[in-house]
């Protein structure tokens, strides 16, 4: 199974258009959301190609495929646009080896504040726009990034994991980190 993450699209249409490519183009079974898609929030300027609307129209065309959380610029309206449930604040997949990523934005939950997980477990969390792929003691941290507002000198990136590694990939296919899960 391969997993390809997003997160902070923001609602730029531009970066949904690129983000949903890059999807296609990875041959991913899912498309994760990991909050903060429609909405570009009051800390952040408002994105070239803010267009909400026609960001949930793109993303409801792939609504079979997506698994989304909440993420703190998500709201009620939002969801009224969207073909696919996303006002979770979290979710959990379990992979077929039993290990599970615990999928959240990560304003409420994240790499330093969340439930307990086992060894090996994954917190795949956004909100920072800041990439990372780490161990972090006996359970694995992942952030893609921001496909729109990308912090510090990253650029604009998306997730994946395959084959038991995890990386952060830009949009012109560098990686920026990665970590592979043992089997």
């Amino acid at each position: 199974m391969k997993l390809f993450f997003a997160s902070d699209i923001h609602g730029c249409a531009q970066s949904t258009r690129r983000t949903l490519d890059a999807f296609a183009q990875s041959g991913a079974d899912h498309l994760i959301l990991l909050g903060d898609t429609l909405n570009h929030g009051p800390r952040n300027a408002l994105p070239a190609g803010y267009a909400p609307v026609e960001v949930a129209e793109l993303l409801n065309q792939h609504a079979e495929n997506i698994t989304a959380v909440r993420g703190n610029c998500d709201s009620d309206v939002d969801q009224m646009l969207l073909d696919f449930p996303m006002m979770a604040d979290y979710n959990l997949v379990l992979l077929p080896n039993g290990r599970r990523l615990f999928l959240t934005h990560g304003h409420l939950y994240n790499s330093d504040k969340h439930p307990r997980l086992r060894a090996g477990d994954v917190i795949v969390s956004g909100h920072t726009h800041v990439p990372v792929a780490e161990q972090k003691g006996e359970y694995y941290a992942f952030n893609p990034g921001s496909v729109t507002i990308p912090r510090g000198d990253n650029k604009a990136s998306y997730g994946l994991l395959e084959d038991n590694t995890l990386k952060v990939v830009t949009f012109d296919g560098d990686v920026l980190c990665q970590v592979t899960l043992p089997a």
